[in-house]
């Protein structure tokens, strides 16, 4: 699960054959609190996108009831028109952590070492980005822009 920018906020490995709409609610219930504006940290997204693997009425359900707007193309119809846009973000997380090799082919044995690289490669991730972030502010500010 990202942010609208990309950023990883919780990553789950299953097996292979686990469909990816079981681990739905586990994902949304792992996101740590979010800071971002004024106020208390967000707990939960306001609106979760998924594709249509995560096509599940119980599901949307759940998220309704944490107030969560689910924006989940259903099966055997059309994709709602725009979603593939908005999935870049995910697609483009998947790119950043496929260029720590040894997550681009799941090759441990034991999924606790999987997750721990998994978890390693999303805090630099994370951490990258707020480099980035406080360069830019740093160098912004030099050159008296807000």
């Amino acid at each position: 699960m990202c942010d609208g920018r990309g950023t990883p906020l919780k990553v789950i490995t299953t097996a292979a054959n686990i469909d990816d709409v079981t681990q739905t609610l586990a994902l949304v219930e792992g996101v740590p609190p979010v800071a971002g504006r004024p106020g208390r940290p967000r707990r939960r997204p306001e609106v979760l996108l998924g594709d249509k693997g995560y096509d599940s009425n119980p599901n949307r359900d759940e998220l309704r009831k944490r107030r969560i707007l689910p924006v989940i193309s259903r099966k055997g119809s059309p994709n709602i028109k725009g979603l593939g846009k908005l999935r870049y973000a995910v697609e483009q997380t998947f790119a950043l952590l496929h260029q720590f090799k040894r997550l681009a082919v799941h090759w441990e044995r034991r999924t606790e070492l999987h997750d721990a690289f998994a978890s390693l490669a999303c805090s630099l991730i994370c951490w990258r980005r707020l480099k980035k972030t406080s360069h830019d502010r740093a160098t912004s500010s030099e050159h008296g822009h807000r």
